[in-house]
């Protein structure tokens, strides 16, 4: 009777030994995991910014060209507006 006392107690500290093992093998497996995922998001912002000042640029660009054809429309309007010249000859 003492003797199968003495293993189910060694048995119950060895059972908790081995769930304590397998749970900080997990939480090192959780680190290495977040650390996948932070670095994925850390690739992920960059592009992000990348493609936010690539739409900034191609936005500033557009702006110029309209300013351009705001500039020559008057003109257009005039030389539409003008009397036909007619061919020589």
């Amino acid at each position: 009777m003492f003797l199968s006392r003495q293993h189910v107690v060694m048995a119950r500290t060895l059972g908790v030994a081995i769930v304590a093992t397998i749970g900080l093998t997990s939480c090192a497996t959780y680190d290495a995991d977040f650390a996948r995922i932070n670095s994925r998001l850390d690739q992920l912002d960059a592009k992000v910014q990348g493609a936010a000042q690539s739409a900034e640029s191609a936005n500033q660009s557009a702006q110029r060209a309209n300013q351009r054809l705001d500039q020559i429309e008057g003109r257009v309007q005039q030389l539409e507006a003008a009397p036909r010249r007619r061919p020589r000859g």
